[in-house]
């Protein structure tokens, strides 16, 4: 069977990557152990087809993900596949003392406080002497004070795993807003150089819009750094969309399945270095495999369709970010940003409320702050009825 590869430096990537978040458990449920010997397979059958990329985590299966994957990989040449992990500082917590700490998805139940600690312990639970890829797990606006501690050192130590060689590609992924992702390459090109080679985040046809994904894609290329796609399928929703947009989808291409139109749509952007698919099963793998056989990325028709699709699925408030209104809101909220956060609320609440971005805000910055005094929207040149729209989102919320 063929497989796509894309350069990246010196090396030859697969295209589709092997997500280890979602192997297949004991019972199918999640929380659940891995079912190593159908996991085994999975790996084993996307190796001899050509997958070469491997992505896991530091809590991924409780921790288990990285000890799996690291036996099951090194059965095989060393040099013929690329193992990728992440430090979760998004996951450390300031403890009594006022350091941050890690703890869980260990055996040892061990707290780490030392990011070249918790390095070293992902290192021997993978089994290996270095990782090809290694990120700093979720930049986002929850975690921007942990990655930019100076006490705590996760970049330094990172860079200093790098020179040591136990590091061959640094960079790291996020679920941050563009302006985060912005504002985190700058203020550490500024520090330290061009330090990172790469960035993983999440992108799919629906998120390009509604989580404007598109603009972090554009922040990233125009850093000249290589994307890594993360929740192709927005974890398996958009190969199980409703019967609307199937139709939709059938009506234009009746032999395409749902996962191939989202797979297809990734082909076309030319910034993508990976699609990491966290596959389950066989099935889907023998479905990926074969829509990663062939460069065969949407055509402008075919976007159209998926717009289709996209409109079908949720009605967006069609804010175009102009911030016209804000300088008009007495609460001085960012009005762009909540209707944006409103439309994701709106199509999945719960996938929604994972975000970290509501986490971090302030009372006075959430939609519930509004007063409703209007004087906001006749500066919309949309039209919209922005007291009305933060009202709903804030109802939400409650």
């Amino acid at each position: 069977m063929k497989m796509i590869y894309k350069k990246f430096k010196d090396l030859r990537l697969s295209s589709l990557g092997m997500g280890c978040m979602r192997l297949p458990s004991v019972g199918n449920e999640w929380g659940t152990p891995i079912d190593e010997e159908k996991a085994m397979e999975l790996i084993d059958r996307a190796y001899k087809s050509g997958v070469n990329y491997f992505d896991t985590s530091w809590f991924y299966h409780g921790g288990d993900s990285e000890r799996f994957i690291g036996e099951a990989l090194r059965r095989y040449p060393r040099d013929s596949w690329y193992l990728a992990s992440k430090i979760a500082g998004m996951m450390m917590r300031k403890n009594d003392e006022g350091k941050y700490q890690l703890s869980g998805s260990n055996k040892d139940n061990k707290t780490f406080t030392d990011p070249t600690e918790i390095f070293e312990y992902q290192l021997n639970r993978c089994g290996v002497d270095r990782f090809d890829f290694f990120m700093l797990h979720n930049v986002s606006e929850g975690s921007y004070p942990v990655y930019t501690d100076e006490s705590l050192g996760i970049v330094e130590a990172m860079l200093r795993q790098k020179e040591e060689g136990r590091i061959r590609h640094l960079g790291f992924s996020s679920h941050g807003r563009a302006e985060t992702i912005e504002k985190f390459l700058t203020e550490t090109k500024a520090r330290y150089g061009d330090i990172f080679e790469f960035a993983m985040i999440q992108l799919n046809y629906l998120d390009w819009t509604l989580q404007k994904a598109g603009e972090k894609y554009d922040v990233l290329t125009r850093h000249g750094l290589p994307v890594m796609v993360m929740e192709p399928l927005r974890g398996g929703t958009l190969a199980r969309l409703g019967e609307k947009p199937d139709a939709i989808l059938k009506e234009a291409n009746p032999g395409a399945t749902q996962a191939s139109w989202a797979f297809r749509y990734l082909q076309s952007l030319k910034n993508v270095s990976v699609v990491v698919s966290g596959m389950s099963s066989l099935e889907q793998l023998e479905e990926n495999l074969e829509t990663f056989g062939k460069h065969e990325p949407t055509n402008p028709l075919e976007d159209a369709v998926l717009r289709e699709v996209l409109e079908s699925l949720v009605e967006l408030i069609p804010c175009t970010d102009c911030k016209y209104c804000v300088d008009e809101c007495p609460q001085k909220l960012n009005i762009p940003m909540l209707l944006t956060m409103y439309n994701e609320a709106g199509f999945e609440m719960g996938w929604f409320l994972q975000a970290a971005t509501i986490r971090t805000l302030k009372e006075n910055e959430k939609p519930t702050a509004c007063t409703g005094c209007g004087k906001c929207s006749p500066y919309c040149p949309q039209g919209i009825d922005i007291p009305e729209a933060l009202g709903r989102f804030g109802k939400l919320l409650i």
